[in-house]
């Protein structure tokens, strides 16, 4: 039985590279994330009351006299999202190292396109919303949902350019970069400094164990705790957090790919015997035990723990955490005899008009005046099209919208009508996105020809 499966298993099994890994998981958790919120819509329809009373059960942490209570809504928000930020911070922080904002040249239309796909979205929404309440959200329209629009994406991605997908998932990237910033700088009423400052020396203690070679996962999850805690006490949300001890996660392994190439050939070396007549010679051999275990630890330790909570965190993130957010804040009652009314208001139409006029127009002028100042030429393959497609799948702002808009209001009723507009907007940018991108595969069809 061991021998027949040995011989029909593959000499090196073909194991996808981050980003194809990182697509697949993201494209997985954007359904889920459309399911649980087709669950949320239903719910809160049904049963808004039951909803609503749900998901602000008081949830409470004791640790002896010390106690923290709060809803599970908040400890979704608080906590869980947190976790989510941090795993953007560790994509940030790969791209920005060797991925597609490695260098000037590659993150420049990029960075370029989120920049414009922020700022017009922003000036559209304050337009509608000018010396209005709603005006403190002009942050929501700025964000796009990397897991929603790669999603969508994925129904054509056989049909388009391999840069769309690359383009598309560093503009979400480099936009999350962006909305982090808009939510530490504009979103933060006051702060507590005593705090601030044990998130400060919290901070200094992760970079000096990063300066030291400090690989173990439990440090820089204790001080990560404390860094939480401590921005969520001073006053800045705890989401930031997640962000920023990202930054001090070591993206080095003790070894490096020749010390682990030396490592494991000198351990290979023990198997003296001739390939097909080892057998089970980890059982009776200390030696070839030893190897073994020799090769395993030099895998550990080249694998770097940003790639290990990386990987650990990423399926979590995708498959639970955002649905979860999801389904507790994308619930809304629709009423029918209201929807119009809803949706006619100053802080809906500032919302769609901002994702679905103001993402695209602003991603596509930015990037073409970017690449035609510094004469920088597009991924092969894509087109200004091309560009105008990713610009409106960019209007799906979906879930960092809705958080922004938890920060922005208060108030239920604005919390509806933009989360309304979200929606609307969500749909009708998933909609146009692909009809543009589906129309530019088959011209090019028709040209391969």
């Amino acid at each position: 039985m061991f021998e027949t499966e040995c011989e029909q298993a593959p000499a090196l099994p073909m194991i996808g590279g981050p980003y194809q890994k990182f697509f697949k998981k993201i494209v997985t958790g954007g359904v889920l994330l459309l399911c649980t919120t087709l669950l949320a819509l239903l719910w809160s329809g049904m049963a808004p009351e039951h909803y609503q009373h749900f998901w602000h059960t008081p949830l409470s942490i004791s640790v002896g006299s010390l106690s923290i209570s709060k809803s599970l809504l908040h400890w979704i928000d608080e906590l869980l999202m947190a976790i989510f930020f941090f795993t953007v911070g560790l994509e940030i922080k790969r791209e920005i190292m060797i991925g597609e904002l490695s260098s000037f040249r590659k993150a420049v239309l990029p960075v370029a396109a989120a920049v414009g796909g922020m700022l017009l979205p922003a000036v559209i929404f304050y337009i509608f919303n000018y010396n209005t309440e709603t005006a403190a959200g002009w942050g929501i329209p700025m964000a796009t949902d990397i897991a929603f629009a790669l999603a969508v994406l994925s129904l054509v991605k056989n049909r388009v350019p391999y840069g769309v997908r690359i383009f598309l998932s560093a503009l979400a990237i480099a936009d999350d970069m962006g909305a982090v910033l808009v939510i530490a700088i504009f979103y933060t009423k006051s702060i507590a400094w005593e705090y601030f400052i044990i998130a400060a020396a919290c901070l200094v203690l992760l970079a000096i164990a990063n300066r030291l070679w400090i690989r173990h996962t439990l440090v820089y999850a204790v001080l990560g705790a404390g860094v939480w805690f401590s921005f969520m006490a001073a006053g800045i949300h705890a989401t930031v957090a997640g962000v920023v001890v990202a930054m001090f996660i070591p993206a080095r392994g003790r070894y490096d790919t020749d010390c682990f190439l030396r490592v494991v050939n000198k351990a290979l070396s023990r198997f003296n015997c001739r390939m097909g007549d080892c057998g089970r010679t980890i059982l009776l051999e200390q030696s070839h035990l030893n190897a073994v275990q020799n090769i395993e630890n030099a895998c550990a330790k080249t694998i770097t723990p940003l790639q290990r909570l990386e990987h650990f965190l990423g399926g979590w993130v995708s498959l639970l955490i955002l649905p979860l957010f999801a389904l507790a804040n994308a619930g809304m009652h629709i009423d029918l005899n209201t929807i119009y009314s809803t949706l006619s208001t100053p802080l809906s139409l500032g919302i769609i008009f901002g994702l679905t006029l103001g993402k695209p127009l602003g991603i596509f002028i930015f990037t073409f005046v970017t690449a035609k100042l510094l004469k920088t030429p597009l991924a092969q393959g894509m087109n200004w099209g091309h560009i105008l497609g990713i610009g409106m799948l960019g209007g799906i702002g979906f879930t960092m919208s809705i958080f922004i808009t938890g920060l922005s209001y208060s108030n239920l009723d604005f919390q509806e009508m933009a989360k309304a507009g979200i929606l609307t907007a969500t749909a009708l940018s998933s909609i146009f996105g692909l009809v543009v991108l589906m129309v530019l595969s088959k011209k090019r069809n028709k040209m391969v020809r």
